[in-house]
């Protein structure tokens, strides 16, 4: 298949550039493949939609405030996008320059703090923070929230919160698993009375995942890499659920991602490491039963999922149809609820 085989035409207008005053104000179009059907619904009424002894799985990685801000000892800016920590003092990054750095340069954030450059990976830079304290707290206390580039304002201090899911807790993502952001909490208390249970993987979500597919050849496409962790608690959760006749709906293309990456010949085992994974059509989703998710970009990763998923043509169609009823697109958008076909 190719890259442009996901092309649909998108209003520059629907892309959410706020979040809503509610996390559950969202509406959900429900995409039925089984019974060929588009439903127009809204978020809180996804309990209606699931049934006592179905199992939600989240993500429940936190984002951190991943950009600073710094220059070269020469004196030209730099922008450091952290793409993942890959040790207490050591990450892997984009920089914003107007000439990249050789290795043993130095960055100096705004503090002073040093910044050696030690190589490259591909596009990304491998830093050094020359700090006594680790990596994860002066991110903590000078970097910024990394809004995606789609979202066209800087990171305000609201930001800080409502990017943030309300089950985030394991530090290490650069970008919100964004399925996640539609659960408040009188929401989950919802699903909870309906007879809905919780269960969590982790999946720290790279900046990789905004970067665009670069081949027209969908197979010559090279994924990123992203560590996740599903736990041996969760796999039991999720068989259980199964045998008891419930079915296991991931909240986020991270999920099926995680889960993808943890079966082995049909079957979800535990499992901690990276991934690299690329679902699209053609390949079949065995771990979760029914999906939810926000609506993605033209021609990406995660629209390819989904139609693996449910259906190029279902899926495109269902996109076409969120555009003519002015669903609000990306991180801060509007949900999808995807039921696939047999």
């Amino acid at each position: 298949m190719k890259k442009s085989d996901f092309h649909f035409d998108l209003p520059a207008e629907l892309i959410a550039q706020q979040p809503l005053a509610q996390r559950s104000a969202s509406r959900l179009l429900v995409v039925d493949a089984a019974a060929d059907t588009l439903t127009d619904r809204q978020m809180t009424e996804l309990p209606d939609c699931l049934r006592p002894g179905d199992l939600l799985v989240f993500n429940d990685t936190r984002v951190l405030p991943a950009r600073l801000f710094g220059h070269k000892e020469s004196g030209g800016a730099v922008e450091i996008l952290i793409e993942r920590v890959t040790g207490t003092h050591e990450a892997r990054a984009q920089l914003g320059v107007s000439k990249k750095p050789r290795p043993g340069g130095r960055i100096l954030l705004q503090d002073g703090t040093p910044v050696v450059v030690l190589g490259r990976d591909g596009p990304f830079f491998e830093l050094r923070f020359d700090t006594p304290e680790t990596l994860e707290k002066l991110l903590l206390r000078l970097g910024r929230m990394p809004l995606p580039p789609y979202i066209d304002r800087e990171a305000d201090a609201d930001d800080a919160e409502r990017y943030q899911t309300l089950f985030a807790r394991s530090p290490g993502a650069v970008a919100a698993p964004t399925a996640g952001l539609h659960f408040d909490q009188a929401l989950l208390d919802a699903l909870t009375a309906r007879g809905v249970e919780f269960g969590h993987v982790t999946l720290h979500v790279g900046a990789g995942t905004f970067q665009p597919v670069r081949s027209d050849e969908l197979r010559e496409h090279v994924m990123h890499r992203e560590w996740l962790n599903v736990g041996a608690e969760l796999v039991e959760k999720m068989r259980r659920t199964r045998a008891a006749g419930g079915r296991v709906v991931a909240v986020g293309t991270t999920v099926v991602r995680a889960l993808e990456s943890a079966t082995r010949d049909g079957e979800v085992y535990p499992f901690s490491g990276e991934t690299q994974i690329f679902i699209f059509p053609g390949y079949r989703i065995t771990s979760v039963d029914g999906l939810v998710t926000n609506f993605h970009l033209p021609e990406s990763t995660l629209l390819m999922l989904v139609s693996a998923f449910a259906g190029r043509e279902r899926m495109l169609g269902a996109y076409r149809h969120a555009v003519a009823g002015r669903y609000r697109f990306f991180s801060y958008g509007d949900g999808m609820l995807i039921w696939p076909g047999g």
